[in-house]
């Protein structure tokens, strides 16, 4: 069965969200490697099938944008207004993807890298952590 987008975006989920920097799963007709470290982004390489000609699938490096700091994430200017920014949308670096209230303060949070929003990690509303993902950004290349 083949690795689709939605299986390595889950799986860059549960990594970035976990505190290990490595997982290596193998099956006799499916190897997959996922490796973290520090600042970097999670790289993903697959291998399907069971000889040893396999060609290795190398996923793309996604862009996390985490939060600056401990607040209320918004994805909206004002309660009603369109997001800032959904799944699809082109961003550039200086593009306000959120905002972040912090006692009755509004802090933008710009998505600090060209590429297009592949998911919203945050529910609007909702508290989030200093460091917690809020997007994940393919980046152009």
């Amino acid at each position: 069965m083949p690795l689709t987008d939605d299986d390595v975006r889950e799986i860059l989920r549960l990594i970035d969200e976990s505190e290990g920097e490595e997982l290596r799963v193998e099956t006799d007709r499916f190897a997959l490697s996922v490796r973290r470290g520090g600042d970097e982004p999670a790289t993903i390489s697959a291998t399907a099938g069971s000889s040893a000609a396999s060609t290795p699938i190398v996923a793309e490096e996604l862009h996390t944008v985490a939060s600056p700091m401990l607040g209320t994430f918004y994805r909206a200017q004002a309660p009603g207004a369109p997001p800032f920014v959904d799944v699809g949308t082109r961003v550039e670096p200086d593009t306000v993807v959120c905002l972040i209230e912090v006692m009755k303060m509004m802090n933008s949070v710009p998505a600090g890298v060209l590429g297009t929003i592949i998911e919203v990690c945050a529910e609007n509303a909702e508290l989030v952590e200093n460091g917690a993902p809020l997007f994940q950004v393919r980046p152009d290349r």
